[in-house]
């Protein structure tokens, strides 16, 4: 899924407003704590970061010439919802082909990569204890997955 400017010609420079094909949502469970909201946020990104070849931007740079890491192209949004909206997204990705990270509330007590597969793998779908999901889809299946739940305050 590549993304492309919604208008053909549309002007490139830094201050022309762009729209984008695809829409970027993290889902956050309603109870979590600060500290697990980032946390959760942070991971289920590195999975949308690492999707596709072209999310990311050009490396970041300062007038000094100092390089920094490049970073995802388009504006992330991020919702709260309860636990079965969590679930019902996940299920409506799905559903639709639209490859999704999820993050469970096991992963909080697990110290690696290969410990957090193990966790996921080890319950059925149905039975995740979703805390977080994230997706990148195109912009009205997404806005559809997400309806119902809160833009985070």
């Amino acid at each position: 899924m590549q993304d492309t400017l919604s208008a053909p010609g549309a002007a490139t420079d830094s201050t022309a407003p762009v729209r984008f094909d695809t829409k970027v949502a993290v889902l956050l469970r309603d109870d979590l704590l600060p500290w697990q909201e980032l946390n959760v946020t942070a991971f289920l990104m590195s999975g949308i970061a690492t999707s596709a070849p072209d999310l990311t931007g050009e490396p970041y740079r300062d007038s000094d010439g100092n390089e920094y890491l490049p970073m995802l192209r388009q504006p992330v949004l991020v919702f709260t919802a309860d636990a079965a909206k969590l679930s019902a997204a996940r299920e409506k990705a799905l559903e639709r082909g639209i490859p999704i990270a999820v993050y469970t509330h096991q992963l909080f007590s697990t110290g690696h990569d290969a410990a957090n597969r193990a966790a996921v793998a080890s319950v059925p779908a149905g039975e995740l204890d979703l805390v977080g999901v994230a997706l990148r889809g195109p912009r009205n299946a997404v806005d559809r997955i997400t309806k119902g739940t809160r833009m985070h305050q």
